[in-house]
């Protein structure tokens, strides 16, 4: 038991350390790599990374480079890609394609 008491205030002291500081950015120092690595403001400390800033449209990379070679908008980034518009009818290039075949 008394093992347990040390590691619970140890617990804590460290999160009492890792509480922010003004030397000490928001999130802990993986999550601030994480953000650096991938762009994103998980952590707080990047509020210029967050979506749908100019530096960075909605999404994930990965949702905007399926949006990119599929022609969607699953990320959000692409609107004009939306179905519905003129330059993307409703529906997917293989629905529509059934749908000709079958009328």
């Amino acid at each position: 038991m008394t093992q347990f008491k040390i590691l619970a205030a140890g617990l804590l002291l460290l999160g009492a350390a890792c509480a922010q500081t003004p030397g000490n950015p928001p999130g802990t120092e993986a999550s601030r790599a994480a953000d650096r690595a991938a762009g994103t403001n998980m952590s707080g400390a990047y509020p210029s990374q967050r979506d749908g800033t100019p530096g960075n449209p909605p999404g994930t990379q990965a949702t905007r480079a399926l949006d990119r070679a599929a022609g969607t908008n699953t990320s959000g980034a692409y609107p004009g890609q939306a179905d519905g518009t003129p330059g993307n009818p409703p529906g997917t290039a293989a629905g529509r394609a059934l749908d000709r075949a079958t009328r």
